[in-house]
């Protein structure tokens, strides 16, 4: 296993230790330094390991951030259709 794949399965474990921390709402700051994090990550991951690999992490990322995905998705909806939720 090479870097770039050993610091994604870091990501990864981080970003389901801060899913378990006990918080009132979903921490959106937790969320952004993720995909801060993230974005660049997969770049290595994909640039060291191929497109195949490349396509495997972030559908791993977007099934541990679930929410911003959903509203990413809901926002692109309705820019398309000209309605607003």
């Amino acid at each position: 296993m090479n870097i770039s794949l050993v610091l994604a399965c870091l990501w990864a474990l981080v970003a389901n230790v801060l899913a378990m921390t006990p918080s009132k709402i979903y921490d959106w700051r937790h969320s952004h330094i993720l995909i801060g994090i993230g974005i660049p990550l997969l770049g290595f991951v994909t640039f060291e390991n191929g497109p195949s690999i490349g396509l495997v992490v972030p559908i791993a990322a977007m099934s541990m951030l679930l929410w911003p995905f959903i509203y990413l998705s809901r926002r692109i909806k309705s820019r398309g259709t000209g309605a607003v939720e």
